[in-house]
This record gives structure tokens, C-alpha cells and sequence, in this order.
């Protein structure tokens, strides 16, 4: 499992478009997802420890940033065939158990996960209402654990800042996590 570190956030890039099959069996497009003060694009998926320390708080954090007007939608992009966690029914499973607040979505080509850019689990694109980026980022301190429950949540705050002002903070801390498992 190798560990990657996110780039920096390039300001402004627009939010690439995307029609991915949905956990629910839908199909779901960039256009679908967004809310009317932005969207959360975040790459995860099932195996990874970084994603799995954290995942009840992405849950916490997407579900109050919807009631501000902030949708996410999760997207998988990792080769399945190498970590069979990361199948599409396991998707369903994780998805259903966790009660996701968000769309879960596979990128079986892995074309959008390249147009973003994404290279690990988890890495978190924050676009603003005129759907351009504006966070590149971690959700909070944690790594292969849960950081203590009082920390920082970055990403929390600096989403909570792209709903009021439209433009994210210009200090971000990069996301860490694992490779996205290229077929």
C-alpha cells in the first residue's frame, strides 16, 4: 500500500463532468450531484485505512454541509479485480450500512478519477456554487487513525467558507492516503 499526498489546490479549475453509475442503480452526472452552493467531489473507497479512520466523519461532515446547500457524491475509482473490498457490491453493502449521505459511485474506466486528477483514498475536491475548485485538502488531522475529536475539520470549514464567500481558504493542508489502484 504506498501513501500519496494530494497536490496543492489550483484555483478555480472547473468541476470536470461525469455520468456514473450510482450504489442505487442510477446514473448520476456532475449536474445531478451538485447543490446550489457547490459540490463535494471526494474520492474514496472500501479498503483503505485512511478512508476507513475516517469515514464517520465524512458522513458527519457531508451530511451537515447538505443542509447548507453543499452536496457531495463519492466516486471509487480503484481496480477491483486487485482488491475485491472495493466491488461494486461491496459498494452497495458499505454504502447501505454506513447509511452514506451522498451518491457512491463507480468509475470503472477510471477516465473521471484521471480527469480530476485524483491520486489517493481519500482526496477531496471542494467547488464552489459556479462549480470551480476551491478546496484540495484533507478533512481534518487523522491518517491511518482517528485524529482526537476535538481537532480541526479542515474540510468542514473551509467548505463551510466556499458556501458563504464562494472562494476557499488559500492555506490548505494536503490530503494523505492510499495510491488509487491503477488498472
Amino acid at each position: 500500500m504506498v501513501s500519496t499526498q494530494t497536490p496543492i489546490c489550483n484555483f478555480n479549475t472547473p468541476a470536470f463532468d461525469f455520468e456514473l453509475m450510482g450504489v442505487d442503480g442510477q446514473l448520476h452526472t456532475l449536474e445531478s450531484c451538485k447543490g446550489e452552493k457547490g459540490l463535494l467531489v471526494m474520492f474514496i473507497c472500501n479498503h483503505c485505512p485512511y478512508v476507513k479512520a475516517i469515514i464517520d466523519r465524512i458522513i458527519r461532515d457531508t451530511a451537515k454541509l447538505r443542509e447548507m446547500g453543499l452536496n457531495t457524491v463519492a466516486i471509487m475509482s480503484n481496480n477491483p479485480d486487485e482488491y475485491k473490498d472495493d466491488s461494486f457490491v461491496n459498494m452497495q453493502k458499505i454504502s447501505e450500512e454506513m447509511s452514506f449521505p451522498f451518491p457512491y459511485l463507480i468509475d470503472e474506466t477510471q477516465e473521471i478519477a484521471k480527469a480530476y486528477g485524483a491520486v489517493c483514498t481519500p482526496d477531496f475536491f471542494g467547488y464552489n456554487a459556479n462549480l470551480e475548485l476551491q478546496y484540495r485538502g484533507r478533512l481534518d488531522a487523522s491518517r491511518k487513525e482517528s485524529a482526537a475529536k476535538d481537532v480541526k475539520r479542515d474540510l468542514f470549514d473551509a467548505m463551510s467558507q466556499v458556501i458563504k464567500t464562494n472562494q476557499g481558504p488559500l492555506d490548505q493542508i494536503p490530503s494523505m492516503g492510499c495510491s488509487i489502484k491503477w488498472y
